[in-house]
């Protein structure tokens, strides 16, 4: 397919691949892939004919894919693409994301009763929380509420995470490590905005941080893909301090074969100081 291809919103998803092409081409270097760099360059990253080269493409044919005017390209070049521009698992599914040719809008994720039970009932030293695609936190348990800044008090906490990391300046007190938890958050915007191209809270959410953060637009910019997973995170409480607690990321499907709600459990390993400090806020929150 050789002309660009829109949705139903009217979003150019020909653009959008050729964005993300351009903003990953820019990211490597001529001497990560084994090619000569120089001082005398006038790109950052590699050249349009230079990844072509190394996906095995014409430089036509790639030239097209960047301004959109190719939109469906074969799983073939996109594995080629991916492996020239060195993408890492995420970032490799985004790709094949943006290439498909059926997209729809966001199945409705509800949130449970059956989950809300589970939520509580591991409220004992582990922290929980639920997420949308849109990151707006739908669910919680009165750990999480009280360790991720105040959930369950909507005047102190915006319940949507990446307005509350970007424009509220107590998230970077929570939030140590804020320029992680930053990248996390856009990354994970734009995989649900190149999954769900119709989605038009979505879109508007998306617009308003380009237009209230300057650090939003950078990172949006780069090209950034995060998709949920595990290991571990450090978050700040007045009381506790600092805290590093391990965290699983848990998918709860809206429909077979598509992404829902993401539960984000934290726990510390027993005998701990993050286990005892975990323990002493689930008895007396709020304090």
């Amino acid at each position: 397919m050789d002309s660009g291809a829109t949705q139903g919103d009217g979003r150019d998803t020909g653009r959008e691949l050729g964005g993300f092409l351009r903003a990953r081409r820019a990211r490597v270097t001529p001497e990560h892939v084994g090619l000569p760099g120089g001082t005398r360059r006038r790109v950052r990253g590699l050249r349009r004919e230079e990844l072509a080269q190394l996906a095995g493409i014409s430089v036509d044919y790639y030239v097209r894919l960047e301004q959109g005017r190719a939109t469906q390209p074969s799983p073939e070049v996109l594995d080629a693409l991916a492996r020239a521009l060195t993408l890492d698992t995420a970032e490799r599914t985004h790709l094949t994301t943006l290439a498909g040719a059926e997209r729809g809008p966001a199945p409705e994720a509800r949130v449970s009763p059956l989950l809300r039970r589970v939520l509580d009932a591991v409220a004992d030293g582990f922290p929980a929380f639920a997420t949308d695609h849109r990151l707006d936190v739908v669910a919680w348990n009165a750990l999480g509420a009280e360790l991720l800044g105040g959930l369950a008090d909507p005047a102190r906490r915006d319940r949507n995470n990446a307005r509350y990391v970007f424009l509220d300046p107590a998230s970077r007190d929570v939030h140590p490590d804020w320029t992680d938890r930053a990248a996390e958050a856009v990354g994970q915007l734009r995989v649900a905005a190149g999954r769900y191209p119709d989605d038009a809270e979505l879109d508007a959410l998306i617009a308003e941080l380009m237009l209230r953060s300057a650090e939003f637009r950078r990172i949006w910019d780069s090209g950034e893909v995060v998709m949920c997973a595990s290991g571990s995170k450090r978050l700040r409480h007045p009381r506790t301090g600092i805290l590093t607690l391990d965290f699983e990321s848990l998918h709860v499907p809206a429909a077979p074969g598509e992404p829902g709600l993401v539960v984000h459990v934290f726990g510390a390993e027993e005998g701990t100081e993050e286990a005892a400090a975990l323990a002493d806020l689930a008895t007396s929150p709020n304090s």
